[in-house]
């Protein structure tokens, strides 16, 4: 059934609600269009100048045809691929934020792995650079006094193999985490 056609994470009853068309009709459009042949960005523009989409459609539009097109791999970015992960934690924000920050502490739950803090926000936020380059975003959220939430996105990663390894690599590291601040 074509309403419960799915693409970049978004049915297609969403894309027609806020578009005024539905999977099926862009990919028609781009196909016509000639998109198959186009990059990433080239498909975007021709969205928004040649069809008037809005730019956040735009890309979510371009997204879901190199998907359907089998030109992009689900979690596949322009510069490679994700993994996520997030927790809660019985933690106060600046307990959770000190695991990530102290490098001591880190260690304690995190396995050996070579990376580089780049910036780190108190209570808030760290951008860290793997040792293969690859970059982690780490987001920490109050859910409460005595509650924090960590969420995490791994990225430029090279292949969807290594992308499904770093995410069952997050949700253990991540397990241990909590069981380091909550023990």
């Amino acid at each position: 059934m074509e309403s419960a056609a799915q693409f970049a994470s978004v049915s297609s009853d969403a894309v027609q609600a806020k578009t005024g068309k539905t999977w099926a009709e862009w990919f028609a459009i781009l196909d016509a269009a000639g998109a198959q042949t186009l990059s990433h960005p080239q498909i975007a523009r021709y969205l928004q100048e040649q069809q008037g989409v809005p730019d956040w459609w735009c890309q979510m539009l371009t997204v879901g045809y190199e998907q359907a097109r089998g030109l992009r791999e689900a979690h596949q970015k322009t510069d490679g691929f994700m993994a996520n992960a997030s927790k809660t934690l019985a933690v106060p924000l600046a307990v959770l934020y000190d695991a990530w920050a102290d490098e001591g502490k880190r260690a304690a739950w995190l396995d050996e792995v070579e990376l580089t803090v780049r910036k780190a926000t108190p209570d808030k936020s760290l951008r860290i650079t793997w040792s293969d380059g690859s970059g982690l975003d780490v987001n920490l959220y109050a859910k409460g006094e005595s509650r924090s939430q960590v969420s995490l996105q791994h990225s430029k990663l090279p292949d969807a193999a290594t992308a499904a390894r770093m995410k069952t690599f997050w949700g253990a590291a991540l397990d241990r985490l909590k069981a380091f601040v909550e023990g």
